[in-house]
């Protein structure tokens, strides 16, 4: 008999377990959290948050979305990466980044109602994990998960009291670790992986000191300091980030992880932040000194039975593009609502395989891509000249090259302004972010071939209805003047249809098949003197069906069936649709 019972039990208090519980609290779930420390992160690590990030939070209601912006930093603020010898020092180069070009600003607006920004982790996980808690999880912190076991109507999960050394043990219907990178959850759950931890290491150094004088003229999250020479070793490059405008600050720079952990007292830690900044006798307090290591692999299989896991347990990989915690939140929207319309009898059991068909694909291309950016920093070394030499005066001779008034420093300033300019990759990349199309049981296409990326794929959001991919948004008008996105019309753990004029049909059979199923299916008939209208034409011209058409959304977002025109029969058309899709 377990001490304690629920319907989920989440291993780990992250971004993605505080996600998972919100979620699942918002939807009438009951479930239990644990983190084996007494409080949340205590550093600001993951803090690049993204548009469908927002979007997320945004679902989970416009007074959890205004709070991560009345935190965050917004995005004018995030500006341009900047490399330079020291940040009171000469600037080598910049590029506008996280959508600060005008050309990407605009497609960010058109591409999501939610705006991009940079929120720490340690703003971001109280958010959420108060959330989960307001709504009803119940959380026991200082409490660590040993082990577990399953059968085929739940899990027992052991864990420990840490603070009076007692064993408990938590009887749930589903488990999942959400417990980082080194999940003991994935490792018990037989998880398989490939690529491999620890490829390289890193030290940060968080500390507090006012640098505005020197950004003021080029504000940015990310500066890039490149000293040969330096006490961060290597070519001497590392990297000054803003965590809070424009005071506090983290120094992070890579070692070679084959040697011993640098050894860094705070006398040594002011030195780097002087040397790097660039002023010998800055004020400055250091608040903490800790180091991580860089890691390349992903899950192939990201559940296993009744357990699932998500985000950096099944994702490692550097913070480069800013995906960490971002990917770790849309595990957490795409599982929350497979797990409560199965827990609640209106799915079955089979819609659950659908995560590890549609996640474990972007846990595999996130990793990828991040580390890829990390390999993008060498044509900048090269054109600098710093991967001729391993002699600090030599490398300096050659960045101090490109001023010269030769052909070859012609040549050279040329090859630096491209290898900066490439770097769009990691700082700027909106189709790595928000362009994820879903391949599995619960995407319905009829076999309609997917769209073509007409543009860069990883550089470029590209909308469709095509099933498996994320809703398009396009604003739209109600009759009292305000307005609303579409994604506001869909997701709030309710299945939607998305139709016009011609297609009541389709609404009416949202009725008839919501009441048999047991589910609620919103229904929004879209034009002319209807409750919402499409005014710009924007809609119209994405929905990529007829006026009697169909567009069918899931809870988190993604068009799980459309059809272009109205069906002889619409009830038994969506009748054949849900059943496939909730696996009844």
């Amino acid at each position: 008999m377990a001490d304690i019972t629920t319907d989920v039990l989440i291993i780990g208090t992250g971004p993605a377990g505080s996600a998972t519980a919100a979620l699942l609290s918002t939807y009438g779930v009951e479930n239990m959290v644990i983190n084996r420390y007494r409080w949340l992160a205590n550093t600001p690590r993951a803090h690049i948050t993204n548009q469908r990030t927002m979007e997320v939070l945004r679902d989970l209601g416009r007074d959890v979305e205004d709070e991560a912006y009345m935190f965050a930093a917004e995005q004018d603020l995030m500006g341009e990466n900047v490399f330079c010898t020291s940040l009171a020092g000469e600037e080598i180069g910049r590029m506008k980044s996280w959508g600060k070009h005008p050309l990407s600003r605009a497609e960010h607006q058109l591409s999501s109602p939610s705006l991009m920004n940079d929120l720490p982790q340690t703003f971001m996980e109280p958010l959420l994990f108060k959330t989960a808690c307001s709504r009803g999880t119940q959380a026991r912190m200082s409490t660590e998960y040993v082990g577990h076991e399953q059968d085929e109507n739940g899990v027992i999960t052991t864990c420990v009291d840490r603070l009076t050394g007692k064993e408990f043990t938590v009887r749930s219907k589903y488990l999942i670790g959400a417990d980082g990178g080194n999940s003991k959850v994935a490792e018990h759950a037989g998880l398989t992986f490939e690529g491999r931890m620890g490829v390289a290491g890193s030290m940060n150094i968080l500390f507090e000191a006012d640098l505005s004088r020197y950004v003021a003229h080029r504000l940015s999250v990310l500066y890039w300091v490149l000293q040969p020479g330096a006490d961060v070793g290597g070519i001497g490059m590392g990297l000054v980030r803003m965590v809070r405008p424009w005071s506090e600050w983290l120094i992070v720079w890579g070692y070679d992880i084959n040697q011993p952990v640098p050894d860094v007292d705070e006398a040594h830690a002011k030195k780097i932040v002087r040397d790097l900044v660039g002023v010998s006798d800055l004020e400055v307090t250091i608040k903490s000194v800790s180091t991580w290591t860089v890691n390349n692999m992903y899950a192939t299989t990201v559940s296993n039975g009744r357990v699932f896991c998500m985000g950096d347990a099944t994702h490692r990989h550097p913070p480069s593009n800013g995906l960490g915690s971002n990917t770790s939140i849309q595990d957490a929207f795409n599982l929350a609502w497979k797990l409560a319309y199965v827990l609640k009898g209106q799915a079955g059991e089979k819609l659950l395989d659908s995560y590890s068909a549609e996640r474990a694909p972007v846990a595999k291309q996130i990793v990828t891509r991040a580390n890829k950016s990390i390999e993008e920093f060498g044509p900048i070394f090269k054109a600098l000249g710093l991967l001729d030499s391993i002699d600090p005066v030599k490398m300096q001779q050659n960045m101090d090259a490109r001023c010269n008034n030769t052909p070859a420093a012609e040549e050279q300033r040329a090859a630096i302004r491209k290898a900066i300019a490439a770097k769009i990759y990691e700082f700027d990349a909106h189709g790595v972010e928000m362009n994820q199309r879903y391949r599995s049981d619960a995407i319905v296409t009829d076999g309609q071939p997917e769209p073509a990326f007409t543009r860069d794929p990883e550089l470029h959001f590209q909308q469709t209805t095509w099933p498996g991919a994320r809703l398009p948004h396009a604003w739209i008008f109600s009759q009292d003047g305000s307005k609303a996105s579409t994604l506001d019309l869909a997701g709030h753990g309710r299945f939607t249809v998305l139709t016009g004029i011609g297609g009541q049909g389709w609404s009416e059979a949202a009725k008839v098949v919501g009441r048999e199923l047991g589910i609620d299916i919103a229904a929004h008939v879209i034009g002319p003197r209807q409750h919402w209208q499409d005014l710009t034409g924007n809609w119209s011209n994405l929905s990529e069906v007829r006026d009697s058409g169909i567009v069918l959304v899931r809870p988190d977002h993604h068009v799980c069936w459309r059809r272009e025109t109205i069906s002889d029969d619409p009830v038994a058309e969506l009748r054949r649709v849900m059943t496939t899709i909730l696996g009844k």
